[in-house]
């Protein structure tokens, strides 16, 4: 079984010594409003002006795109923040958390569905945006872009937990300064066409494309979003977690893809990301471009470190669920390593070309495959077992939640395809129920009530009482409040 708590030896300058497993109450710190730089400054890079871009090549006018993103992102964030409160309850990783509903077995097939898919692929979209903008900025080649870029990242991932915090504290105010100049320029430099604001008749299909593409970026975040609050005490308010990811990720989230459509309108038609900035920026003074471009793209090293970071937890969850494994710093390296070398590959196939593409199909089927799991995760945590574990029993193969959760896996298969007739994903797939609305994609309203109305009525059969008294023997856990 894999301990509950690690027994590695003293730390080594700084490096985090836990990865997937409980962290012990005298090691938990900081505060709530700790986390609301991660989740601010986790928009605020090239990745984030990028959705941004790709939301205004879907079809709607600019200001239906604006609106859209708008809406998607309140949405998605508010399903995020709640997950970000389960991590001081539990002191958990994200991921490790969806044994109790999916099983021992279950949970890792879960996370081979999404969660390790959604780390490449995100981590695929910033590798591509970092080579192109080193080769931007010094004429470097992009997979030596790419490289430097990686190597810098995994440094900040190894190193872990509070210096990934660090890192987002002190870039929280250049960034709001660049971010605010990018705006200016981007807004009244005088490159936006006539017309553009304009909004002219509401097209659903392209304005619902955008919100479930924005609200599934947010919740891209969900699968690791407790990994960056699983150190606060368990004493922390679910409320106070909860808005202190909410607002900075919402606010955050809502500027920069906004400020991405913005971009974009003023590029020529098909301009990459990187490019269609740098750009705007000029417009404000001779040489902005390159400043905006390297600001960014500091803020992308943060977030592909957010990114290996999580894929290497993802990996030794995985791995834990068939073997057990000790939870050492040289694990995490071994798994930050292939994080770093399968995204250097499938970002070298993918190209800079196909950017728009691969990351607009990335983030839709994601959010396909992370809504039934969200409402699960969620109605267990919340409503069935209240944020009542027992830890030892989740690193525990034949313990009381079981290597196979019928009741997880069965709403989370039945969620997925209720939501399937539903669903639009471009020139790929459009499912029936969708193609009879003219392509209005609404099966993110469908995939939420029924997987989690499903895992609430399966969950009916638990033996909470069990449960709970061996909650209260282990004594590691607080009540929820």
């Amino acid at each position: 079984m894999a301990s509950v708590a690690s027994n590695d030896s003293v730390p080594l300058a700084g490096i985090e010594q836990h990865s997937i497993d409980w962290v012990p109450l005298a090691e938990r710190h900081g505060k709530p409003s700790n986390v609301g730089a991660i989740w601010f400054v986790g928009s605020l890079n090239l990745t984030g002006l990028a959705t941004g871009v790709v939301t205004l090549s879907m079809g709607a006018s600019l200001v239906w795109t604006v609106i859209a993103t708008v809406l998607g992102s309140l949405f998605g964030t508010f399903f995020m923040a709640f997950h970000s409160a389960q991590g001081p309850q539990l002191g958990l990783p994200q991921l490790v958390q969806s044994r109790p509903q999916f099983g021992y077995l279950g949970a890792a097939v879960t996370v081979w569905v999404f969660a390790l898919v959604n780390y490449v692929g995100f981590n695929t979209s910033d590798a591509l945006l970092s080579g192109q903008a080193m080769n931007l900025l010094t004429g470097m080649p992009n997979w030596l872009g790419y490289v430097l870029a990686a190597m810098v990242a995994t440094v900040i991932a190894l190193f872990g937990y509070d210096w990934i915090h660090r890192l987002n504290r002190w870039l929280t105010w250049p960034f709001v300064v660049v971010t605010a100049a990018i705006t200016v320029a981007a807004l009244f430099g005088g490159g936006l066409p006539d017309g553009v604001w304009d909004a002219g008749p509401l097209d659903l299909a392209p304005f619902m494309l955008v919100f479930v593409f924005v609200a599934g970026f947010q919740l891209g975040w969900a699968p690791y979003v407790s990994d960056y609050s699983r150190y606060l005490r368990p004493d922390v308010p679910v409320r106070s977690t909860f808005w202190w990811t909410y607002l900075p990720s919402a606010i955050s989230g809502i500027w920069v893809f906004v400020l991405g459509a913005v971009v974009s309108a003023s590029a020529p038609k098909g301009t990459d990301p990187v490019t269609a900035l740098k750009l705007s920026a000029d417009r404000l003074f001779s040489g902005f471009g390159t400043i905006a471009v390297v600001v960014l793209l500091v803020g992308l090293l943060s977030i592909m470190a957010i990114n290996q970071y999580g894929g290497s937890l993802t990996m030794i969850s995985i791995v834990d669920s068939f073997r057990p494994v000790k939870p050492t710093r040289n694990i995490r390296v071994v798994t930050i390593g292939i994080m770093l070398v399968s995204v250097g590959t499938v970002s070298t196939i993918v190209g800079i070309d196909q950017f728009n593409w691969f990351y607009a199909h990335v983030v839709v089927v994601l959010t396909y495959l992370f809504i039934p799991w969200t409402a699960i995760n969620l109605v267990d945590f919340f409503f069935v077992r209240r944020g009542q574990y027992v830890v030892k029993e989740i690193f525990n193969p034949q313990g009381i939640y079981g290597r196979w959760g019928w009741r997880g896996n069965l709403a989370y298969v039945i969620g997925l395809i209720c939501m399937a007739p539903f669903m639009v994903i471009t020139d790929v797939f459009v499912g029936p129920v969708a193609d009879a609305l003219g392509g209005v994609d609404c099966s993110i309203f469908v995939g939420l009530p029924v997987a989690g109305g499903l895992y609430w009525l399966f969950a009916r059969s638990l033996d909470l009482a069990t449960e709970r008294r061996m909650v209260r023997e282990e004594g590691l856990l607080a009540p929820l409040h």
